[in-house]
């Protein structure tokens, strides 16, 4: 009884602080009760369910089968196993994923967590452990926090999977990844990231889900898969919150 009163007091006080400090919408900014999206923006969210590319998770129109691969993936396969996204990056998460990235809005971290999590459980059933896309030292001092680590922790806490959060590290400060296409990527991350050596022995015959934000060409994680594998890693899958059409 003494458990229950206290929770009840502690939803109590939650919303008791949501009508005098109440939350607003990542996306249009409504003032909204609890965290998450406004009516009308989830209204227009858009989530990923199938059919959608076997390996990399990309929508498809019509349902070729449950195995087939998309063009992209056929021309290049790429160094993961399976990529899977939650939503499609559009209005609506874009938002959400400029306020949890650069708006400090980490109180979103339990429903976005939530959603990763539904988008990929046969990802999360199959994984020895959850690792975090790495952020270089200098921006992570100018932003504080990683996002895709902060992310992996809590996706880690809800599938009650390992988290290894300091795996791969990033070698250079590489210049945004904004508007270049897969080529400028793939040459801007070469070299760029690595498996920290420390933790090489602990990779060896892994299965690793890679968690990030945004898949846009695959660029970086596949340089991150790339790392994993190198250090023996036995399969990589990714795990995004939302990924470009």
């Amino acid at each position: 009884m003494i458990e229950i009163a206290r929770q009840l007091g502690s939803r109590a006080a939650e919303v008791a602080l949501d009508f005098v400090v109440p939350n607003q919408c990542p996306t249009c900014n409504a003032f909204v009760h609890g965290t998450g999206l406004c009516a009308i923006c989830w209204q227009g969210a858009r989530f990923i369910v199938p059919p959608f590319c076997a390996r990399c998770g990309l929508p498809f129109d019509y349902d070729p089968g449950a195995e087939a691969w998309c063009g992209n993936c056929l021309a290049q396969t790429p160094p993961f196993e399976h990529a899977r996204a939650a939503m499609t990056y559009d209005e609506i998460s874009r938002g959400i994923i400029l306020a949890y990235k650069h708006g400090d809005r980490l109180d979103l971290t339990p429903i976005i967590a939530t959603w990763v999590c539904a988008a990929g459980k046969e990802l999360l059933a199959d994984a020895d452990a959850v690792i975090p896309v790495p952020m270089h030292p200098r921006r992570l001092f100018q932003r504080r926090y990683n996002q895709a680590a902060v992310l992996a922790q809590a996706v880690g806490r809800l599938s009650n999977v390992d988290v290894m959060v300091d795996v791969l590290r990033r070698t250079r400060s590489t210049p945004s990844q904004g508007g270049l296409g897969r080529k400028a990527r793939e040459k801007n991350l070469r070299g760029a990231i690595v498996s920290t050596a420390a933790m090489q022995s602990m990779l060896v015959g892994r299965r690793l889900l890679l968690i990030d934000d945004v898949l846009t060409t695959g660029a970086t994680v596949a340089a991150c898969s790339r790392a994993l594998l190198k250090a023996g890693a036995l399969r990589v899958d990714v795990l995004t919150l939302a990924r470009v059409i």
